[in-house]
């Protein structure tokens, strides 16, 4: 275990870290479930896009503007499909979330776009590429994943785990350097974390741990970043610490792509909004377009009022309040 001041006499990122450590840590990727950044080897108009019919051929296609989509996307685990016909673009720089109901197929998407899932039909294209016959390296140093639920190994530091991150850019010829001491360093101080770099990341908050995670995404150095549900069993004040950080990533160039479940949140930082119900996408576009009562109650058999957010001017959702017994 660590001592009083939690680094266990570890050293940090600094560049008189032994190198050979770094790059046995290296040749020892994370093992499932563990600590991955990617798969299991490791615009649109300006109107809301509806989900095509099955029968019409119509729908949003992978075309111009997008390095990640999917075509003709049927989803399953074991013999249980979630989802059927699935056509979504990736609008380029944007920062996309997908919103629905529990059980709609959100996270499964999300799965199947970072090469997690392979789909039973279809398939995702990454740069115009089946993304299943890419190398995994190649993926890895394209797209990153934050997954919904993410297991440090014990006794790991802050600093150790970042540097994870670099694995896919580490082979026979290029091996642990001073640029990736420097990658590492600036992606922990990005998400604010590099004052626990000798840290154990078992010991930090959940906002703490999270932001260790998108310092790993960042030391990836990938262009695309997917994250499911980031928020997830954080406070108020740390949820929007988290996506504070996912839009300036976003506005610094990179094309996230996130699975929220608060409504709001999706309006306020989104520049592109995909709505998915029962294993279909049935609307996508800008939020302002996209999130209206009428799709509320469609998609989430919720009544409310959608009014302009006071502090952003992006859709805010009301729900009906209920109507007391006896009032």
């Amino acid at each position: 275990m660590s001592d009083a001041t939690g680094t266990g006499g570890r050293t940090g990122t600094g560049e008189g870290r032994d190198r050979k450590t770094r790059n046995a840590d290296m040749k020892h990727p994370a093992e499932p479930g563990t600590v991955r950044a990617t798969g299991p080897d490791t615009g649109l108009g300006t109107g809301p896009v509806l989900a095509k019919d099955p029968g019409s051929g119509t729908g949003t296609g992978t075309g111009t503007g997008t390095r990640l989509g999917g075509e003709g996307l049927t989803l399953a685990y074991d013999q249980r499909t979630i989802a059927r016909d699935l056509e979504i673009a990736v609008p380029d720089e944007s920062f996309t979330v997908i919103i629905g109901p529990n059980a709609c197929g959100k996270s499964t998407l999300l799965r199947a776009l970072s090469r997690m899932l392979k789909p039973t039909a279809g398939r995702v294209l990454l740069d115009g590429r089946d993304i299943h016959a890419l190398p995994p390296k190649q993926v890895a140093r394209t797209l990153g994943l934050l997954p919904q639920s993410s297991v440090a190994p014990d006794g790991i530091s802050v600093s150790d785990l970042v540097a994870r991150g670099r694995y896919p850019h580490q082979g026979l010829l290029r091996q642990w350097s001073r640029e990736d001491e420097r990658i590492v360093a600036e992606s922990m101080r990005a998400t604010g974390v590099a004052d626990l770099a000798d840290r154990y990341v078992e010991e930090l908050s959940g906002g703490q741990r999270q932001r260790v995670w998108i310092a790993m995404a960042l030391a990836q150095e990938t262009p695309l970043l997917l994250l499911d549900e980031p928020t997830t069993y954080l406070d108020i004040a740390h949820q929007i610490e988290i996506l504070d950080l996912c839009a300036g990533l976003h506005e610094a160039g990179r094309t996230v792509v996130a699975v929220l479940h608060d409504l709001n949140h999706a309006a306020r930082y989104a520049t592109h909004l995909v709505a998915m119900r029962g294993g279909s996408i049935v609307a996508e576009g800008r939020p302002s377009e996209v999130l209206t009562a009428d799709l509320v109650r469609e998609v989430f058999e919720l009544p409310c009022r959608v009014i302009d957010d006071p502090e952003t001017g992006t859709p805010l959702v009301i729900p009906a309040a209920r109507v007391r017994v006896g009032a």
